[in-house]
């Protein structure tokens, strides 16, 4: 698949190989690293990517110019008139999303005794989740430890995240691997039954678990298998695009609109979960994304014309080694467990520039800085970095690819690139939305009986994710919210349905002055370049 030029490029690696094999570049300073951070990362163009919101409980914060517009957007049903005194589903506790949050957040509803129903605007398992590759992380080896595991996360995340949910993700990781061990997880493990753990960037210890590189897809497997066993409901191609409260100001269900027919359904419910995982498909600054089809961030949408607050929605993840090439996969990630098993970042030189496993957003910056100094490796239709994936070989023995990432393998195998035999071109992709929704330990916001867990909850990790954090932040959060909303479902009496705070927020949106035609949540993205709009013959 590599032209004629492109190979002449690979010389240049091969011929450093030998001694960049050998090479282990040390770990930058705290200074340094922020220096580069500071130059390199897009979440530090605030000048041109970012705007102040006018309206909502985070009037006055910073969030990327994509996502201002959604939130400040008119809501799918203004204008319409919606008949809430007749629900079609009536329910103890409504999950929204069914990735491993959402799926995990019914299990344990359920098995609290809860009725419960998961609506979702795709499949279930079309998610972020089934795409996660490398791994999960836990300390439940005898040189690790939880606090040893705070301190990795709470450092990584530049000590932004909040306390108590760091406390909760890391302690309640053993479990979570138990259970889903129990469940029917097949993690890589030994001869003797003992789970191969292995590093992430930012870990000082060996506690990723993974299932080859489709670790997701083996996870997601296994929580959509108990869902169907459990006979729990589940409504596909159906988003969630209102969230409906009740006389009390409590969440109380939500309006459903079915993707195919486009029917207006209503959701009673005690309590809700949101868990409609990330944004990427937002595209924020024109990245590529290695997100499923449906990540638009529309749980932060829904939550925040509820009366929801939101925080650290300024800061996105990059996942530093999406491929660059060739085009039929830009975008896609290339799992950091690829260098956790010796590939190293190569320039256009030849030369390997950093330790390859810095934290994510140090490793995206040092990427981009390579690039704009003119270091980066032509791809056709852009630049990229070598990943140089016959390090791996060398390291760990032949057939160490085959067995540990075959999924990388065939990726690239598709388009004629022998990963153990040729370096691959990576460049970042937008990849996590590092913030979201604010709950507290019970997984709740401050809207009574409205839960957020997963990918579109705030507060878990801060300014920056480590790998194999966000697998086990989906079942830790998960299961939390559903064990919470599973109980509190149980004293909770429904008020008289309203959509109310809809009309208050379209309201506080004229008010401010402002004026669009756009409608959100977004559900889909669009690449026709054209958003869709407010039908103004809709608005009384």
């Amino acid at each position: 698949m590599y032209d004629e030029k492109t190979l002449e490029l690979i010389k240049i690696v091969e011929a450093k190989r030998e001694y960049n094999t050998a090479l282990e570049p040390r770990r930058m300073t705290a200074e340094e690293k922020e220096e580069v951070l500071k130059q390199y990362h897009p979440d530090h163009k605030r000048d041109t990517e970012f705007r102040t919101l006018t309206v909502g409980p985070n009037a006055g914060g910073l969030v990327p110019n994509e996502l201002c517009d959604m939130l400040e957007a008119n809501s799918r049903i203004y204008g319409q008139d919606i008949d809430l005194s007749n629900p079609d589903y009536d329910c103890d506790v409504l999950v929204i999303g069914a990735g491993g949050a959402g799926t995990s957040a019914a299990i344990e509803a359920n098995e609290k005794g809860a009725n419960v129903l998961i609506v979702t605007k795709l499949r279930m398992g079309d998610a972020n989740t089934m795409m996660a590759e490398g791994g999960i992380q836990a300390a439940d080896k005898e040189n690790d430890s939880p606090a040893i595991h705070y301190v990795d996360a709470f450092g990584g995340g530049h000590f932004a995240a909040k306390p108590e949910l760091v406390a909760k993700l890391v302690n309640k990781a053993p479990e979570a691997i138990k259970w889903l061990s129990d469940l029917g997880v097949e993690f890589d493990k030994t001869e003797d039954g003992t789970m191969v753990t292995t590093h992430g960037g930012g870990t000082s210890r060996k506690r990723m678990h993974a299932a080859k590189d489709y670790s997701g897809a083996e996870i997601m497997r296994t929580l959509r298998d108990e869902v169907l066993n459990r006979n729990i409901p589940v409504v596909d191609f159906t988003a969630a695009i209102e969230i409906i409260k009740d006389d009390k100001g409590h969440a109380a269900g939500a309006v459903l609109l079915n993707m195919e027919t486009k029917e207006i359904l209503i959701a009673k419910a005690k309590c809700v979960i949101i868990a409609t995982g990330g944004a990427g498909r937002m595209h924020y600054q024109g990245f590529p994304t290695s997100n499923h089809y449906g990540a638009t961030a529309d749980g932060l949408v829904l939550a925040y014309r509820a009366g929801a607050k939101l925080r650290d929605v300024d800061t996105l993840q990059y996942h530093p080694t999406g491929a660059a090439f060739p085009e039929q996969i830009l975008g896609a990630l290339v799992t950091e467990k690829v260098r956790s098993l010796g590939a190293k970042l190569v320039n256009i030189d030849g030369e390997v520039f950093m330790n390859p496993l810095e934290t994510r957003d140090v490793t995206a910056s040092t990427v981009i800085r390579e690039c704009a100094k003119g270091k980066g490796v032509p791809t056709g239709d852009g630049v990229g970095i070598w990943l140089d994936t016959p390090m791996i070989e060398i390291k760990g023995g032949e057939g160490t690819i085959e067995k540990r990432i075959p999924a990388m393998l065939r990726m690239f195998g598709k388009y004629g690139i022998d990963i153990r035999k040729q370096p691959i071109l990576i460049y970042p992709t937008l990849h996590y939305q590092n913030g979201g929704v604010e709950v507290d330990t019970e997984s709740q916001t401050c809207v009574e009986n409205l839960y957020v867990a997963g990918e579109a909850e705030g507060g878990v990790h801060g300014r920056n994710r480590l790998m194999g954090n966000s697998l086990l932040d989906v079942i830790v959060f998960g299961r939390n919210a559903g064990q919470f909303a599973g109980d509190k479902c149980k004293s909770v009496e429904v008020g008289k349905l309203t959509l109310d705070h809809v009309d208050a927020f379209q309201k506080e949106l004229a008010d401010a002055g402002i004026k669009t035609d756009l409608v959100s949540p977004k559900l889909l993205p669009n690449y026709t370049k054209v958003e869709p709009k407010l039908d103004k013959s809709e608005i009384q």
